[in-house]
């Protein structure tokens, strides 16, 4: 039965649905988190050690981080592979490719595909630069991320590669969110305008927030 759901396109739709939802809040999370950047290294620095906390005692150090870590993971390999082979499933089913573009298809559904690529690129240089250091710009602190972040954008590589992902990932989260609601059977006629407007506020709010902190180190906000 678990086997027939996963083959079937429903199957993966929904997959896709639930993974991004996941991953969804957890951005939301994420940014508001950013945003103590605002407040100065000392609130900074102790968010980050708080998240290493978080559960303590019964949670040993980081545990419930790598949990978290864990999941996301999950989260993004299901959601991946289940966009790589509905992509596949999609090909095969029509290989010559429509003479006219639907007009209807929005800027954000036609770069779904490519923006995931993007997303997933981003994250690996994202861990690689501001978790473990190892293509960090400047001399990585272990334990002071306030200043990593500052390093990171005070580069205009940095800069450059950030809000790219984060233009891709609105794109991504405005399609992806109203889509998500379709799958699981959220939406309706009456419905559907109420989830394209929540989609889009939830596209601008997470653009805006997260570049909002290499904007703020390249304005002097953040230094």
């Amino acid at each position: 039965m678990t086997r027939t759901l996963w083959d079937s396109s429903v199957g993966k739709k929904t997959v896709m649905a639930v993974s991004g939802l996941i991953m969804l809040l957890y951005l939301v999370v994420h940014m508001f988190g950013n945003l103590k950047i605002f407040f100065g290294p000392g609130t900074f620095n102790d968010y980050a050690h708080w998240l290493r906390t978080i559960g303590e005692p019964f949670m040993h150090y980081e545990w419930t981080l790598w949990v978290i870590r864990v999941v996301l993971v999950v989260a993004v390999v299901a959601h991946a592979t289940s966009a790589y082979q509905l992509s596949r499933r999609d090909i095969r089913a029509r290989p010559t490719k429509y003479v006219h573009t639907r007009a209807r298809a929005s800027y954000a559904t036609r770069t779904m595909r490519w923006g995931g690529v993007i997303l997933g690129l981003f994250i690996v240089w994202h861990i690689l630069d501001l978790t473990t250091g190892t293509v960090h710009s400047g001399g990585f602190q272990e334990g002071h991320p306030y200043q990593n972040v500052v390093d990171t954008f005070s580069t205009w590589y940095g800069n450059a590669i950030y809000i790219i992902a984060m233009l891709a990932l609105g794109l991504h989260v405005q399609h992806g969110f109203w889509s998500a609601a379709q799958t699981l059977g959220a939406g309706s006629r009456t419905r559907d305008r109420i989830f394209k407007i929540i989609a889009n506020a939830l596209a601008v709010v997470l653009t805006a927030g997260f570049i909002a902190v290499p904007v703020g180190v390249m304005t002097g906000l953040v230094a």
